[in-house]
């Protein structure tokens, strides 16, 4: 009796849907999508709509896209950095629009993601401008141009639909031994601020959130890179606070947390950093998120944690609000974390609240798609070329220059351009490919034309040549990874490989095991090429031992060092051989690597031989060498690497005038060659206007004005050396070294000479909060056209506490003519004569301030005091 009725049920139930549809289609939207509402109104709003899983993805970000179809974004994202498919910045921004359109679209609420990427001295992509590296930027202590160079990169990440740059870095270079030094401003508080501020306000006010990173000290003890940090608050407010605060008053919208602790605490999940100084001191209001990977350090690296659920507890209770992952997979462990149950909702939900403030205060709800036409326009502009090669050219530092051997002599057709790095035109740490990257021997052949020759000569190279890792095409091997130190009982894991360069230090070898107690064992077959007889060895921590045809040849089975152990017995050509290869870690941090003789034995005499040849049938030579360095890449040695230092030696001793050209972003050890050169000229990474700028430079079309923002010491050990430092209790000198410089912080020649005089301070009394002037004149006492970079010291010379011996209190780069002469005035007041005391208060106590001023932190040129009372 029922059937007859089902078929009207069914159709009402229809007619109600349609009727729910209709009615839905017609409602008002959700207040969050109201741009005309309050911005806490619609964060409220949208935070009560979300589910906890929805909640979690806008704590997330990653690297991504939608191209893999299994990574599921349904719940959104808080951001993802977007790779560009080509080289096209139009295509890269309608990539960029097509993700952000299936947010808006796909995920439930409609909530925009921010695409970030890196930016340190430029995009790291292709199509983007390739400007000098952040040291080379703050080397040209010129905040007008450093501005101008932020606001061309802004302009071309905004253009793209980028929304996030994580730059710049603002860590202070306290030691150059760090591999980072290149992407930092330097070591002084002062002129690292003073560049951040110029670089974060053109993002700011192009409505890109940008990122100072990393909070906070990122190099430890012996410039190692995440080292622990165990200095005082003191410590802290005085040198590695200042250009945080920078950034945060010129608008930066996010903080990233560092990979290291802080005494004691992981950053990523220090409450007295994120919540005491970052949130109720300074009152910053934006978005803290963790470096890559760096939340789940307190497990892996810090041991502070058991688990990651505890990790994500304890780092978003310390103020944390975004982890930041390298890959959509580790997504799993963290949401887990979530759904544990272990975080508070409260917790969760004001780390939510600040992502989203920061969403709806770029418009990214009503605004969140970008014109292709605009990217197109944008990126790599001429106006943005030419602006490169102008700040290449202001950065470089000229460091010797004997003789007069620079400007070249216009009279000068025969030049040798020795060294691969004046081929190579490398761009630094965190670059793109650049766009027609100019090399400096490209430059230098440009600028001499039709009218001279330049003869090239690659030399050794930066990298020793002997030995090398064997190749794989030559290798057949199985690998066995045991559970214990000495290869007992069944292996855990097998597998093939192709050939031994492993390095082993944040995860463990394979699945199953500690990162910290396991050994190896290699087998397989190495066939020996036609050619030269090779010598074969393990390099790497040890202990190791090595069979050839099951005969042992190297027996290093103990822990104890980093070493390189080679037969003497040759591999014989054509032939061969069974070998195996064994390995044991107690401790953690392995590095192996199955090695023997390169192709072409002692090939590196050969190539210096050949480059002196070259500089003997040239009028000048200049040789270009450079260093490396990088994330993770600290150096324990300040020489040039390789066989460099002995090529600049050859060359030199070949009767011709040398110029070293140096590629680098930290301080460089010369002493073994320095005395031996002519000139000295200091490109940094220049960019990719680089090779046209050294050009501008060596021939005199452009006068070199860039100072150093680091200190160069003479020797490794020196180290670290601050110009800053506070008094000793008794003498800077050591037995077998002076305790200064081989350059100071500061320092820079010029092809024109600088007179400075009449010193004012006015008035030359004042009351803590009162405030002077310093007035002096330059005069350009030369015969060209340049520019000198004016720098203000002071010395508290009594205080409560010990206070810097010298320290940065303002400069200013102006240009003059020949004759020309300025009045230059900085300003004094509670900014900077202002000091902690004993009770950590910012005070300006009374007493007597010196004055110095000069051309560096050395070359002092005038002298006054400052009466406080």
């Amino acid at each position: 009796m029922f059937a007859p009725v089902m078929p009207r049920l069914a159709t009402f139930v229809l007619a109600l849907c349609l009727l729910a549809a209709r009615a839905g289609a017609q409602a008002p939207a959700a207040p969050y999508r109201n741009a005309a509402l309050p911005v806490e109104e619609r964060v409220r709003d949208l935070l009560g709509r979300m589910t906890l899983d929805e909640k979690f993805w806008q704590l997330f970000m990653i690297p991504g896209s939608l191209d893999d179809p299994s990574h599921d974004y349904a719940s959104g994202a808080f951001g993802l950095q977007i790779s560009a498919l080509t080289g096209a910045a139009g295509a890269h921004a309608e990539r960029i629009n097509t993700i952000q359109r299936f947010f808006l679209e796909r995920s439930r609420l409609g909530i925009p993601i921010i695409p970030f990427e890196e930016a340190l001295h430029g995009l790291p992509l292709e199509g983007a401008t390739v400007f000098p590296q952040a040291i080379a930027l703050a080397a040209t202590w010129d905040t007008a141009l450093v501005g101008r160079v932020a606001t061309a990169i802004s302009r071309e990440a905004r253009s793209r639909g980028i929304r996030q740059v994580l730059s710049p870095v603002v860590n202070l270079a306290t030691d150059v031994r760090w591999g980072r030094v290149e992407e930092t401003y330097g070591e002084d508080p002062l002129l690292a601020s003073q560049m951040t501020r110029a670089f974060v306000a053109p993002f700011a006010s192009a409505g890109i959130v940008a990122t100072p990173k990393h909070f906070v000290a990122n190099v430890g003890e012996g410039g190692r890179d995440s080292y622990p940090i165990d200095v005082s608050p003191r410590l802290l407010e005085e040198l590695h606070f200042p250009p945080f605060r920078a950034a945060i008053a010129a608008g930066a919208r996010s903080v990233m947390s560092a990979y290291n602790s802080v005494d004691g605490s992981p950053a990523s999940q220090n409450r007295w950093l994120l919540t005491t100084v970052l949130r109720q001191q300074w009152g910053f209001g934006g978005v803290v998120i963790s470096d890559a990977a760096a939340t789940g350090g307190s497990t892996v690296l810090h041991h502070t944690e058991a688990n990651t659920s505890t990790a994500a507890k304890h780092a978003l209770e310390s103020g944390l609000d975004v982890i930041f992952q390298s890959s959509y997979e580790q997504h799993r462990s963290w949401l887990a974390a979530f759904r544990s149950g272990a975080i508070p909702d409260s917790v969760i939900d004001t780390a939510v609240a600040r992502v989203l403030r920061v969403k709806f205060g770029l418009g990214l709800f009503e605004s969140p798609f970008v014109s292709a036409e605009d990217a197109t326009a944008w990126n790599h502009r001429a106006s943005h070329r030419a602006l490169a090669r102008t700040v290449a050219g202001a950065a470089m530092v000229l460091l010797r220059n004997e003789g007069g051997i620079l400007p070249l002599s216009p009279g000068v057709r025969s030049v040798a351009v020795i060294g691969t790095d004046a081929a190579e035109a490398r761009l630094g740490g965190y670059s793109g490919p650049g766009k027609g990257a100019v090399s400096i021997l490209e430059g230098i052949r440009e600028r001499l034309g039709r009218t001279g020759t330049v003869r090239y000569a690659a030399g050794p190279g930066r990298f020793a040549s002997e030995p090398v890792v064997i190749p794989g095409r030559f290798l057949s091997l199985t690998t066995e990874f045991f559970d214990n130190i000495s290869l007992a009982g069944t292996p855990g894991v097998t597998r093939a490989d192709s050939m031994i360069d492993v390095r082993w230090t944040f995860n463990p070898p394979a699945r199953g095991l500690a990162t910290d107690w396991y050994s190896v064992r290699w087998t397989g077959s190495l066939a020996v090429p036609p050619g030269r007889a090779r010598r074969i060895g393990i390099e790497g921590t040890d202990g190791y031992r090595l069979y050839l045809d099951g005969r042992l040849v190297i027996d290093n089975w103990k822990k104890q060092s980093y070493r390189t152990t080679l037969v003497s017995a040759p591999l014989r050509s054509g032939t061969r051989y069974q070998i195996r290869l064994e390995y044991f870690e107690t401790t953690g941090n392995a590095r192996v690597r199955l090695v023997w003789d390169g192709d072409r034995p002692d090939h590196g005499r050969a190539d210096i031989d050949s480059a002196v040849a070259v500089a003997r049938r040239s009028e000048v030579a200049v040789v270009v060498a450079g260093i490396e360095e990088g994330e993770f890449r600290d150096r324990a040695r300040l020489e040039l690497p390789g066989r460099q230092e002995e090529l600049i030696r050859a060359v030199a001793a070949a009767g011709r005038p040398v110029v070293v050209v140096l590629v680098g972003g930290s301080a460089i050890a010369m002493s073994g060659w320095l005395d031996r050169v002519d000139g000295v000229l200091l490109a940094w990474y220049p960019g990719e206007e680089g090779g046209h700028a050294v050009a501008d430079l060596l021939f005199g079309d452009e006068n070199p004005a860039g100072r150093l923002p680091v200190t160069f010491p003479i020797e490794e050990g020196q180290l670290p050396l601050a110009y800053n430092h506070k008094p000793t209790g008794r003498g800077d000198d050591y037995l077998d070294l002076t305790g200064q410089p081989l350059f100071p912080f500061g320092f820079g020649l010029s092809y024109t000479t600088f007179s400075y005089s009449n010193l004012r301070i006015l008035p030359a009394e004042i009351p803590p909060d009162g405030r002077a002037t310093v007035t002096l004149r330059v005069r350009n006492t030369g015969s060209r056209a340049g520019d000198e970079v004016v720098q203000l010291y002071l010395r508290d010379v009594l205080a409560t506490v010990a206070r810097p011996v010298l320290m940065l209190a303002g400069f200013q780069r102006i240009r003059l003519e020949p004759g020309q002469e300025r009045d230059v005035a900085f300003p004094l007041g509670p900014e900077q004569l202002r000091m902690l005391d004993r009770e950590m208060r910012w005070v300006v106590e009374p007493g007597i301030f010196r004055v110095s001023v000069g051309a560096s932190s050395k070359d002092i040129r005038l002298r006054g005091e400052l009466m406080v009372r």
